[in-house]
């Protein structure tokens, strides 16, 4: 087993890189879009600012689970604590570990607010009322009703979860996730790609992200739902405002579990809910809530 402080100071190398590699694909955003297009530059803040937010959400949870594993293991910055030891009697007491997380929290949450209130909020919440018209039609039509699921990096999981019949945790469907994707690494390499530049990426590289589907907070997409579909044998329906349904696991003849995937109406950017038949009576009334 690797050495607490080499996994930490692997992960802080690999965090500086992704925070990179971010800035560099933000540019590259930029760059593509005319100074001269506010409809494109007001959407292209909006991306950014949910990308960001994302990466600052996954970096603070790795931090926090690894803190968790390994509360020995002295705090990341050292020369501040040496300091603090010089004189302990003039500080003030010592945080206990889940106040130090729950400030750790927060202070996520107020840097992403910060960035949300950037936005042109005006133009976001034209995006969204836009988005809930759509999708309020579609899912009359199909007599469905939307369930909330909680706006973090497990929602797609939570989705999932929510519509079986029986109980399996969202740890257990990560796992059996990755685990199908590690078996079947031929079947996905081909649509493992830079979304930029549409290069693939190496099989050692896609290995990598089928253990932080496991060990951390990484958001799931397609390839994830593409793999559920066969663990689970049954279809996997998603349902967008702006798109044809996209369905995974044609092959399956169950019951398909249905998910919807928003992109503005949620404050944290992608979003995956749970949707479910209208409850007895419902039909024919108000367009289902959305949020």
């Amino acid at each position: 087993m690797e050495d607490p402080r080499s996994e930490q100071q692997r992960m802080l190398r690999r965090h500086h890189r992704e925070k990179k590699e971010l800035e560099a694909r933000i540019q590259l955003m930029k760059n593509s879009v005319p100074k001269s297009d506010k409809q494109k530059r007001k959407q292209l803040h909006l991306d950014v600012a949910r990308l960001e937010a994302q990466m600052e959400q996954k970096h603070q949870q790795e931090l926090e689970k690894f803190q968790e594993g390994f509360p020995d293991v002295s705090n990341l910055d050292s020369v501040t604590e040496d300091l603090a030891k010089v004189d302990l009697e003039n500080q003030p007491p010592r945080l206990s570990r889940a106040q130090r997380k729950r400030e750790r929290r927060a202070a996520l949450e107020r840097a992403r607010q910060d960035r949300i209130a950037e936005v042109d909020m005006e133009y976001l919440a034209s995006f969204r009322q836009e988005e809930e018209e759509k999708l309020g039609a579609i899912l009359e039509t199909k007599h469905l009703e939307m369930k909330d699921m909680r706006p973090d990096s497990h929602c797609m999981y939570r989705a999932i979860q929510d519509q079986l019949v029986f109980s399996v945790t969202v740890e257990s469907l990560r796992s059996r996730t990755a685990e199908y994707m590690r078996k079947h690494v031929d079947d996905f390499l081909p649509f493992f790609s830079d979304p930029e530049t549409g290069d693939a990426y190496s099989r050692d590289y896609f290995l990598s992200y089928c253990n932080d589907i496991v060990y951390s907070a990484s958001w799931g997409g397609q390839l994830e739902l593409r793999a559920l579909s066969h663990v689970l044998q049954t279809p996997i329906k998603v349902i967008q405002a702006d798109s044809p349904a996209i369905v995974f696991g044609e092959e399956y003849t169950k019951k398909p579990l249905i998910l919807v995937y928003v992109q503005y109406t949620c404050n944290f950017g992608e979003h995956y809910n749970s949707v479910k038949p209208r409850e007895a009576g419902a039909a024919g009334g108000a367009a289902p809530r959305l949020f």
